[in-house]
């Protein structure tokens, strides 16, 4: 092993970033602009302050401003839990026989256990600030549902979360976390909302989507004094709070001289993907440096790479803006696989325009190579990975093996987003033989793109 590199990088509490980097102020061509789904007309930030807590709103509508300061208030959350380790995998590397070097950036060290506490504590604290008694929010697997329930006991604030109905029943352990710091969890759709009693009209017996539940918790937060909602991925303001993820692992590569070559995360709506690659994308448009940076999403729900780049409703149910953005249609619903979090049919509107661009490489992989990978990593590496965050060990591994055929000395970084311990039943089916894989037909899909709204 190397002595001047540890297993573990740990940057200096002083050495935590005390800004956000934006992405978009070093795009030339800047994501296309949310569409008030009445007018088609590019929200204003009065209109989006109606969901959304305004200084949340400015933040979505910023193209300019490479770096927002963080709050002390919020960073002094962050020093809870940050800076996160940038491990090496020593032992995955030597399993593997591969000449290239593997990093790994660890996210789970928190009681959410997963990078979505980053953005939650950000958006609780401005809900706060503003003088709101509470928020909405939707969540798939349960990592954001889990951290914006942390994050609003912190604050005090109330919390209403809409849990996709098959997360619901496959994750009781991350629903009774939620309710033990103070959530109210409602599996979706749900006959508590008008638009959930539609959908369920529509799609009798649906196991639910992630659209679906953005559908109920916009209607609860608009339809209450004093609630906004909030989102866990896709939206520019939550990849700019994930930045902090990409600050910390450049500043950690930096400080060793580690220079990734390949630069992997697990694609569902961005959060995790965005805030890892953002700050290495930055030096890229920049032209400082050269990376390959490579999405990985479910087979099973391959918005990027069988989507339509287009305009489309981010949620179900219809209610909320527009998005341009790599989509299957709102109306798709993914089969019930066990990486909940990477079940949405579109995708961040920056990380669509950078793919789009061809700044960004995508593939698709099916749960049961994902579970594969993920079960070889935890007897190798110690850690059990959470499913989604499995979708990168996957192509971490693949890569690996390109450079152990070809013999090239690669080093290739992935985002480690959080643990699996509460994704078990999902373990005990790949452990048992019963797990399957679900790839939705060409028919399908064109059958949800069909219903895309009339916008060029």
């Amino acid at each position: 092993m190397e002595n001047r590199i540890p297993y573990k990088i740990y940057l200096e509490e002083s050495e935590l970033p005390k800004a956000w980097y934006n992405v978009r102020a070093d795009m030339k061509k800047k994501p296309a602009p949310l569409l008030n789904p009445g007018t088609g007309k590019p929200m204003t930030l009065e209109e989006l302050s109606v969901v959304f807590c305004e200084e949340l709103a400015k933040q979505e509508l910023d193209n300019e401003n490479a770096y927002i300061t963080i709050p002390e208030e919020i960073l002094d959350f962050y020093k809870m839990y940050r800076p996160a380790p940038l491990v090496r995998a020593y032992f995955l590397e030597k399993a593997l026989g591969t000449p290239a070097k593997i990093y790994y950036k660890f996210e789970g060290n928190n009681t959410s256990g997963s990078h979505k506490l980053n953005s939650a504590i950000a958006q609780a604290y401005y809900a706060k600030k503003q003088g709101l008694k509470g928020v909405t929010t939707e969540t798939g697997a349960g990592q954001w549902g889990t951290a914006l329930s942390m994050a609003c006991s912190y604050f005090d604030l109330d919390c209403k979360v809409y849990m996709v109905k098959v997360s619901y029943e496959q994750k009781p352990f991350r629903r009774e976390v939620m309710r033990t710091y103070g959530a109210a969890v409602t599996p979706s759709p749900s006959d508590t909302t008008k638009v959930g009693r539609e959908i369920l009209e529509k799609f009798p017996g649906t196991t639910g989507s992630l659209g679906c539940a953005i559908s109920e918790a916009v209607e609860a937060a608009v339809s209450q004094e004093g609630y906004r909602y909030v989102l866990g991925s896709v939206l520019s303001q939550v990849l700019l709070h994930q930045s902090i993820i990409g600050l910390e692992t450049m500043a950690a590569c930096d400080k060793y001289d580690i220079k990734p070559d390949i630069i992997i995360g697990c694609a569902g709506g961005g959060s995790n993907l965005g805030g890892l690659i953002s700050p290495f994308m930055g030096r890229k448009l920049r032209g400082e440096a050269d990376y390959k940076f490579i999405a990985v999403e479910p087979a099973s729900c391959p918005s990027l790479t069988r989507g339509k780049y287009a305009y489309d409703f981010c949620d179900t149910g219809m209610v909320c803006p527009l998005a341009k953005m790599y989509t299957l249609g709102s109306g798709f619903i993914p089969s019930p696989n066990h990486a909940g979090g990477l079940r949405y049919h579109g995708m961040s509107s920056v990380l669509s325009e950078l793919y789009d661009e061809g700044l960004i490489e995508a593939r698709s992989v099916e749960q049961t190579s994902v579970f594969e990978a993920a079960q070889y990593f935890a007897r190798v590496e110690g850690t059990l990975p959470a499913p989604e965050s499995s979708h990168a060990i996957r192509a971490a591994i693949d890569e690996a093996l390109k450079c152990k055929e070809t013999g090239e000395e690669k080093t290739i970084l992935f985002g480690l987003t959080g643990t699996g311990y509460f994704d078990m039943v999902a373990y005990q089916k790949f452990n048992d033989g019963e797990m399957s894989d679900y790839i939705p037909t060409d028919e399908e899909i064109a059958k949800s793109l069909a219903n895309l709204p009339d916008i060029k």
